[in-house]
């Protein structure tokens, strides 16, 4: 399939400039481009590539000089990336998903499916599961009994979901994601070392030999509308409540929630981020790649943390942190920078400690 450039501008709701009539079926890397492809030439270092391929046409950036490149249209954003969000839908070609109910997919006599609804081979659909309408249920998941999901749901191939999750509508998760396992809540008979040891700070005393016991998870898990998770992302079931996401919120591959976190709207989890059981997350907020976060912690509105940061306390509204333990990003980097100084510092003390001991007469 193949879009004019007046076509596509038009969709993503921007104006081009050139020729609108040439049609595109594709797009692609601008050293890379042929002519049947648009050119993503967002930034001048890219439009600098334009010259090794045969692009026709290209995305640029707002008063860019298109012409100068040889092209006969371009289409030319105040924001190139958010116009790749709308460009990237409309080129995708999707992933194959055949419609209909496979021959091998098991679909329990008392679950609802909407219209339009596609389940790949190999899917199990248990007891009560209600799906909504022009859902795709590729192949090899696992819909738990009495879960939810709205309409419009896309899970990838291997995807679980647990008994009596909700999940709203445009829900999208990628291959292998776990959404609604047991949260990981276990207890001692006595108090155990490692309460001991957060009481006390460091000191556990000896709690002798002692053996766990599963505390059951009874909530489930409640997710809100137009969210995604990554493959292999984890969020676990609350122990009585449900653990809770909010609208719009995305998290990448590889994150684990434990249970009962409350997370609110818009937020972006990004990969290897592990937040424990009973935090609250604000709206907008964006945790940086392997951010971890402790246990009954709140963390506020608009916070934003670097990649690798472990949030031990709570953080208020609008903070963006950093290191371990997390602290104020521009605290960070100084302290980051006192270190480096540190062995200068050291090699100058050490002079000015041999010229006192020698008794230099110059001091």
């Amino acid at each position: 399939m193949s879009h004019s450039i007046a076509e596509i501008a038009q969709a993503l709701g921007l104006q081009f400039v050139g020729d609108g009539s040439l049609r595109v079926s594709g797009v692609a890397e601008p050293s890379d481009a042929l002519p049947s492809q648009l050119a993503l030439a967002m930034k001048p270092a890219f439009a600098a590539q334009l010259s090794q391929g045969k692009a026709r046409a290209a995305v640029m950036w707002h008063g860019a000089d298109w012409q100068s490149f040889g092209l006969e249209a371009a289409i030319l954003p105040e924001r190139p990336r958010f116009a790749l969000s709308g460009l990237s839908a409309m080129m995708d070609p999707g992933q194959g998903y055949a419609p209909g109910i496979h021959d091998t997919a098991l679909v329990h006599p008392e679950a609802k499916l909407g219209d339009g609804c596609s389940v790949g081979p190999f899917a199990v659909i248990e007891r009560g599961a209600r799906i909504g309408a022009g859902s795709v249920i590729a192949a090899q998941c696992h819909i738990g009994w009495e879960a939810e999901l709205g309409e419009g749901a896309l899970l990838h191939v291997g995807v679980r979901i647990g008994a009596r999750v909700r999940i709203g509508a445009r829900f999208i998760a990628q291959p292998n994601a776990v959404i609604g396992a047991d949260g990981f809540s276990f207890v001692t008979p006595e108090v155990s070392a490692v309460e001991k040891a957060r009481e006390s700070l460091g000191a556990t005393g000896d709690s002798g030999a002692q053996s766990w016991a599963r505390i059951h998870s009874l909530g489930a898990v409640t997710i809100g509308d137009d969210c995604e998770v990554g493959s292999h992302c984890c969020i676990d079931r609350g122990t009585v409540r449900d653990t809770r996401v909010g609208n719009g919120t995305k998290f990448d591959n590889l994150v684990q929630i434990g249970h009962n976190v409350v997370i609110g709207n818009d937020c972006l989890i990004c990969a290897q981020v592990g937040i424990a059981g009973s935090t609250r997350i604000g709206n907008n907020v964006v945790l940086g790649g392997q951010t971890g976060v402790s246990d009954n912690l709140f963390i506020g509105d608009n916070v934003i943390t670097g990649g690798g940061t472990k949030v031990l306390a709570k953080v208020p509204a609008g903070r963006v942190m950093l290191g371990y333990p997390a602290m104020k990003m521009d605290a960070h980097i100084d302290s980051y920078k006192a270190i480096r100084r540190l062995p200068r510092l050291f090699r100058d003390v050490a002079a000015l400690q041999k010229k006192i001991l020698n008794g230099d007469p110059s001091d």
